[in-house]
């Protein structure tokens, strides 16, 4: 039995908006009832172009119908251009959390609606355009290598489990998982890659208060929302040349995978927007 919270359980026992727009401007429909889960979000405009009316039909688990359910509130009264920039991440704080494996609902959610907006502007989903030209990697629900990137990349996600959380690939039969590991090991070898050379140098040579409000910027606009999501959070302690010590809090502070965190999340992210050199520690 998954634990549920309450926003979670009323979204799921009192779904709003359930049912279709009568003549939509909108039609999205993602997912597939063989593998599981199925989403069809439909939305009308009033006459200043914003939503005035969205609802849905899901086949799916509770986490698929109460993230049905807050999308089609999340959305209400935004012009196209405001729900274009909709992430399942939104739909995820507006439920208070979603247990991990079920995160895969929220990105279906966010899916369905970027599938009806691009029908309103008469385009090809860019997820199903792309996906045309992907090789299969998860061959149990059709998954590849391009989803895959773009989940772990709009989610930072590092693991192979991660991904069968956010889109099922490699949750049946398990043998696309060593593949899935390799595609985000690529990926993170691509970001190291692409990272500016000058910045190497460019941190060591500023004063100390400036590489201070470097670091808290990257923390405060990059790092802390991720950690703020899993109910944790971080302190920036000092910088000690290109040692940055940080105190972990919430639920990072005593989470088992602290260490994994500070790797894999903080010190990647600082190695991506301030300097390569940087090494994450905890005092």
């Amino acid at each position: 039995m998954w634990n549920y919270n309450d926003k979670v359980m009323d979204h799921f026992l009192n779904p709003r908006n359930v049912g279709e727009v009568e003549n939509p401007d909108g039609v999205g429909e993602v997912g597939n009832i063989s593998c599981g889960d199925a989403l069809k979000f439909t939305f009308k405009l009033d006459d200043n172009g914003r939503i005035v009316e969205a609802k849905f039909k899901t086949f799916g688990c509770a986490s698929a119908i109460a993230s049905s359910s807050a999308l089609t509130e999340l959305v209400k009264g935004m012009t196209l251009e405001e729900a274009a920039k909709v992430t399942n991440n939104d739909i995820v704080k507006i439920l208070g959390d979603l247990p991990e494996e079920k995160m895969h609902c929220s990105v279906m959610g966010m899916e369905a609606l970027q599938a009806a907006i691009a029908n309103y502007n008469g385009e090809t989903p860019e997820d199903a355009e792309n996906d045309h030209d992907g090789a299969i990697i998860c061959k149990c629900f059709g998954i590849t290598d391009i989803k895959i990137r773009k989940v772990a990349l709009e989610n930072d996600l590092h693991k192979a489990s991660d991904i069968t959380h956010y889109c099922k690939a490699g949750g049946a039969c398990g043998s696309c998982l060593d593949k899935i590991q390799e595609i985000l090991d690529d990926l993170q070898n691509e970001k190291k890659t692409e990272a500016p050379k000058t910045s190497e140098n460019a941190f060591d040579k500023l004063p100390f208060v400036q590489k201070v409000m470097k670091v808290q910027e990257i923390i405060d606009r990059e790092i802390k929302p991720l950690l703020e999501q899993d109910g944790g959070s971080i302190e920036l302690i000092d910088v000690q040349g290109n040692k940055i010590v940080v105190r972990l809090q919430g639920r990072c502070a005593t989470c088992p995978a602290a260490g994994a965190t500070l790797k894999h999340t903080v010190e990647d992210k600082l190695h991506e927007f301030v300097s390569p050199d940087l090494e994450v520690v905890c005092p």
